[in-house]
């Protein structure tokens, strides 16, 4: 059956990156999530995708002299000011909102959200007993050389996650070479397709499973990596028709901004 991963959550109906989208992803039946980890200027770690802190906080309103800063410039007291639940009510960025998808009294518990940490995000995975995917992203200039892989894996094992909660993902395949030899039980899983327009890189097909941009991929390369027995997810797939398109190909995972769409077709 094939692998249902809320990408950042369930974004479309819950702030993405949120202990509420994890929450959300969990309640509509995804098998995982998948999140991005960020540091703070103090060197905590939480969940974060882009540089800016604009597109999906409201920064703008409580730093509005700030907000054109990126995260590596806050504090993670400074970050946690910010209400990204408030700015998903505003925003509505998938329109789901507007659609009545999401029940007003769901929509009401977003408001104080916060920018969780990266122990708050191994937490709640733990509790529910289920598996949580995490991207190792590259840093903003100013912390080009913190030792993410060395902090994340000191942060797992001060936890005592079960490995088999976790999987580590990124476009640095030097990082997830690192973690493997730091925890060779460790699921690691390649990125590939940073460029929305340059052909997939699958480079010698050393890594047993590939997270491929969906746009980028087709059936002939995924039989080529399937006959050198790869394991294939793509990201971010959120069209039915091209959720049963990949299906029929033999796709192991869907990575989506929709799980909840997702459900119904593959497990029903």
């Amino acid at each position: 059956m094939t692998t249902i991963i809320a990408h950042r959550g369930a974004r479309s109906i819950a702030p993405e990156n949120t202990i509420a989208a994890a929450n959300q992803a969990f309640k509509v039946g995804a098998d995982l999530w998948e999140t991005d980890i960020a540091v703070t200027r103090d060197e905590q770690l939480i969940l974060f995708h882009d540089d800016s802190l604009q597109r999906t906080t409201n920064v703008a309103a409580v730093f509005p002299k700030r907000r054109h800063q990126v995260f590596t410039q806050f504090t993670l007291s400074e970050i946690q000011r910010l209400d990204p639940g408030i700015h998903f009510i505003e925003h509505d960025p998938f329109g789901e909102i507007n659609k009545g998808s999401i029940r007003q009294e769901v929509l009401a518990s977003f408001k104080g959200e916060k920018v969780p940490t990266l122990e708050d995000a191994l937490n709640f995975t733990r509790e529910k007993n289920w598996k949580i995917n995490l991207e190792l992203k590259t840093l903003p200039k100013n912390f080009k050389d913190f030792p993410i892989t060395q902090r994340v894996m000191e942060l797992i094992r001060r936890l005592s996650i079960d490995p088999d909660q976790l999987i580590i993902s990124s476009f640095n395949h030097s990082w997830l070479r690192q973690m493997k030899a730091m925890e060779p039980v460790i699921e690691i899983q390649a990125l590939i397709g940073y460029s929305e327009s340059k052909p997939l890189d699958w480079g010698e097909f050393s890594f047993p499973t590939y997270n491929a941009r969906s746009t980028l991929i087709d059936e002939e390369q995924i039989v080529r990596a399937k006959n050198k027995k790869k394991s294939i997810n793509l990201f971010t797939v959120n069209e039915k028709s091209e959720i049963i398109r990949f299906i029929d190909a033999g796709i192991n995972g869907l990575i989506t901004d929709y799980p909840q769409r997702l459900v119904p077709i593959i497990k029903e």
